[in-house]
């Protein structure tokens, strides 16, 4: 080790992680021990890191390095995601820049395309997570569209077809023009929009009445096929049975009467556009409307929305908008504020579609993993998301699981000649179930046509913990058997139900047992103002560049202080900073350590023997602290704990009650039990620190190639005795009034002073008071003494050093007034509460009993006080 001043992470992390890698330590295979698992939630294979994956990824390390130091076998699982359309957005859009159109390009020329793209940025983010110190078994690396886990995919596939749970049929979907594909209902997020409300006239055929109706989608008229009123309406049943004539369109659809038309919203008529709106989609199968699809699949106007065929939806929302004004039909416009569904990939609005698609049913499958969570046999923490979760899956819609795209899974089914399909595994299969069908042995496979949707990438990823281990249906699968179910999913609430239910799902359905223990969700990264951090706000900064400057751990301790589960992160880089100055306060402890001569002759002092027992005391203490925090996933708290546990009690207490004067050796004894509670210290901090406690174990003594921190056990430390435990914490605060009566009076160190202990002093700690604030100590015999005294109360305990010579009267007494004052008024109000029979009746016997114990100490004080300011007289 450098003797360096301050600790510089560069060499050394890329040092010990090549180490790590080199020796096998983040390998696992199954054996005797219990196994402790994670499976990373896939990234896209394309992304580059970003604020979320750091926290998520830290947590993930951070847990598993843990279970590695509690002797469990741990096995991290990395990979990535396939990402369709994401992956295939940015493998169209290089296209382009080549002057390529998809469109000119058959699948298996552009599927080319899009294997060289991901081979050539696929696993970046991989190789950042490494800087961060992620410690995955990467042996084990696996992609969702590689072949192991294709073949699972398709395997599944085909199970819940024939299992009757997978159908194909027209639907209304929501529909992304800008990626030309179906989504889920939850690939669908919902932004406000400052839009405008259009009020058309609807004219009565035959009359010259006329119906106005509100819109927000001028655009869509074309598509109307009915007007819908409510049935209890006064002002409109007249009409209902009537038929009213489509604005600009001239033709005539009609009037009809539901109760799910709002009264009070707009004028309370309706237009019905079957083709493009679910609600409206549910209208017209209920009354068996005409459905007129208007879109083209890229959000143009087809041949039916003539005459603006040809034009793109929002051109057509201002020209018919001019348009129906001129020909008198736009009765008025008011601004209107509302929200609009978007796709969460490309951010554009959906479009509602009819389409045929291919759809999962879900009421049947959600059943079992909604029990789980019921019951806790899957716990999410924190635990409020079970409502959020409840309410997904007691309303679960059937899943669009096909998707308009060429990368991703292709579904296996296949279309006969004559009509109809099968579905198989493999092209061999579907020919042999085709012949079957069709009774036509002579069926080739050049007369089936294969289906051209893939499937929604989250059908590969909700299966994810089964296939990373094995096939879906290989019950005879060592690793399946051993590592799952797994331990704990870290992830973000944000995809609860687009992956963690259907996860849950699967794996009562294939595995017929929960995919994972815990479900610890993680909150949102946002800057200093609460914005959620992106590129296009620019509030997002490089984590490389964060750690190229704070170093891994300095990141990852500044991270951690301040997030806790469900609750989002406001980043402060000033945290990141704390991070990197504690990484400089372990260095710079244990270099002082290091530096120390020793001399094994000398006996060990009163002082360093109590120092040590306490130390060992409040290492057991503070250990188990950190044990249920962790038990409870209150990682945030156990980073803190164990950050004060080094910085306040073992740097800025322990090794000052220890420290040599200066150029003087230390006792063997000292100097060893030092270097065990510093061991320990590391291993502590290890998972959050991995780096710098690594770096200082591999230092403290001769190492064997191949061993590492990582593996070690702590010793145990036996239980804590509280009692040394509270006297020396008031010892502490002791040793810091009589530094500060120093500062105030201005005393020098060098100068003893007199400590006068009243009843209650911790006695046994004396010599730690006067080694550390330079005191004797001895009874305080009378408070009546009639020296002008410095005084102060620890606890109960009073406390007083004559400074006749250093004191300032006035300031003192004015001091002691204010103390005083602030007891009585404590007291008056503890009094309140216990003169009140009903609270003494009714509340619990301790709560009872200890504000009895605040009325005595708070006499106690206030007596002591009185003493005081009658001294200074």
């Amino acid at each position: 080790m450098n003797n360096d001043t301050v600790y510089n992470p560069s060499e050394i992390e890329s040092k010990w992680y090549q180490y790590w890698l080199e020796q096998k330590h983040f390998a696992s295979t199954p054996d005797e021990r219990e196994p402790y698992t994670v499976v990373i939630p896939p990234p896209n294979v394309t992304g580059v890191l970003h604020m979320g994956h750091m926290l998520n990824n830290t947590i993930q390390d951070i847990l598993v390095r843990r279970a590695r130091l509690q002797g469990y076998n741990a096995c991290w699982v990395p990979g990535t995601d396939h990402a369709s359309i994401a992956t295939e957005a940015k493998v169209v859009a290089r296209l382009a820049e080549q002057g390529i159109d998809k469109r000119s390009l058959s699948r298996e020329k552009f599927l080319e395309y899009a294997w060289e793209w991901t081979h050539e940025h696929g696993g970046i983010i991989l190789e950042q997570l490494k800087r961060l110190g992620a410690s995955c078994d990467w042996d084990r690396t696996a992609f969702t569209l590689d072949e192991k886990r294709s073949e699972s995919v398709i395997k599944v596939f085909c199970d819940l077809f024939e299992s009757g749970l997978i159908y194909r049929g027209v639907r209304i979907v929501n529909w992304d023009p800008k990626a030309q594909t179906a989504l889920s209902d939850e690939e669908v997020i919902y932004k406000e929009e400052h839009s405008k409300l259009y009020y058309l006239k609807y004219n009565i055929e035959g009359s010259d009445d006329y119906l106005t109706i509100a819109t927000t989608r001028p655009e869509t008229i074309m598509g109307d096929t009915a007007v819908c009123v409510h049935p209890e309406d006064p002002r409109y049943q007249q009409y209902i049975g009537q038929h009213a004539i489509v604005p600009l369109v001239g033709r005539s659809i009609p009037i009809i009467a539901d109760e799910y038309v709002d009264r009070e919203f707009g004028t309370g008529c309706l237009k019905v556009t079957p083709a493009h709106d679910v609600n409206d989609y549910n209208l017209g199968q209920k009354h068996n409307l005409e459905s007129i699809d208007i879109f083209n699949d890229n959000g143009t106007l087809n041949e039916k929305g003539a005459p603006y065929t040809g034009m793109d939806r929002f051109d057509v929302r201002h020209r018919i908008a001019k348009d129906l004004q001129r020909a008198g039909l736009l009765i008025k416009e008011e601004d209107y504020t509302n929200k609009v569904g978007c796709s969460e990939r490309t951010q554009v609005p959906i479009e509602p579609k009819l389409s045929m698609q291919w759809f999962l049913k879900m009421e049947e499958l959600a059943k079992p993993a909604l029990e789980a969570v019921e019951a806790d046999e899957v716990r999410l923490i924190p635990s409020k998301f079970k409502n959020v979760y409840r309410h997904w899956m007691e309303n679960v819609k059937d899943w669009c699981i096909s998707r308009q795209l060429w990368w991703g899974h292709r579904i296996p089914a296949y279309y006969l000649p004559q009509g109809g399909f099968v579905v198989a595994p493999s092209r061999e299969e579907a020919l042999e179930k085709a012949r079957i069908e069709t009774q036509n042995p002579d069926l080739s496979l050049e007369d089936l046509r294969e289906e051209e949707d893939c499937l929604d990438t989250w059908f590969s990823s909700w299966l994810w913990p089964i296939t990373v281990f094995g096939a879906i249906d290989d019950k005879e699968n060592a690793d399946l058997n051993y590592y799952y179910p797994t331990a704990t999913l870290v992830t973000g609430p944000d995809i609860l139900f687009f992956w963690v239910a259907r996860m849950i799902i699967a794996g009562y359905r294939y595995q017929g047992k929960r995919p994972f223990r815990d479900v610890y969700l993680t909150g949102i990264v946002r800057d200093a103002l609460g914005r959620k951090m992106s590129k296009t706000l620019g509030n997002s900064p490089n984590p490389l560049d964060l750690i190229d400057k704070y170093g891994a751990d300095g990141v990852r301790v500044g991270m951690m202080m301040a997030t806790s589960a469900g609750n989002d992160l406001l980043y402060d880089e000033s945290l990141l900073e704390q991070g990197r100055n504690f990484c400089n306060k372990i260095w710079n402890s244990y270099r002082l350590i290091s530096n120390w001569q020793t001399d094994t002759t000398q006996e060990t002092s009163p002082s360093n023997r109590l120092a040590i027992e306490w130390f060992r005391h409040r290492l057991a203490e503070t250990l188990a602290e950190i044990d249920d925090l962790m038990s409870k996933y209150r990682i945030s708290e156990a980073m803190t704990v164990a950050y004060k546990l080094f910085k306040d009690d073992f740097s800025a207490f322990y090794l000052e009650a220890i420290k040599p004067p200066f150029g003087t050796p230390i006792d063997g004894a000292t100097l060893e039990a030092t270097r065990r509670y510093l061991e320990i210290l590391l291993q502590t901090l290890h998972p959050f620190m991995p780096f710098i406690t690594e770096e200082l174990w591999q230092d403290m003594a001769p190492r064997q190639k191949g061993e590492t921190i990582m593996y070690t056990r702590c010793a145990p430390l036996g239980t804590p005795e509280t009692e040394l435990l509270s006297g020396i914490s008031a010892t502490r605060d002791l040793i810091t009034q009589v530094r500060n009566v120093r500062t105030t009076h201005n005393i020098p160190r060098s100068e003893e002073l007199t400590l006068q202990c009243g009843q209650g002093h911790f006695a046994i700690a004396d010599c730690l008071v006067q080694k550390l604030a330079g005191v004797r100590c001895e009874a305080l015999v009378s408070a009546e003494s009639g020296s002008s005294s410095a005084t102060f109360i620890i606890g109960t305990t009073s406390y007083a050093i004559p400074i006749d010579n250093y004191i300032d009267k006035g300031a003192l007494r004015e001091k002691l007034e204010a103390d005083l004052k602030h007891q009585q008024g404590f007291l008056a109000g503890v009094r309140k509460k216990l003169s009140n029979e009903r609270f003494v009746a009714s509340a619990p016997e301790a709560v009872v009993a200890l504000e009895r114990k605040k009325e005595a100490d708070a006499l106690a004080r206030i007596a002591a006080l009185e003493t005081q300011l009658k001294n200074l007289a």
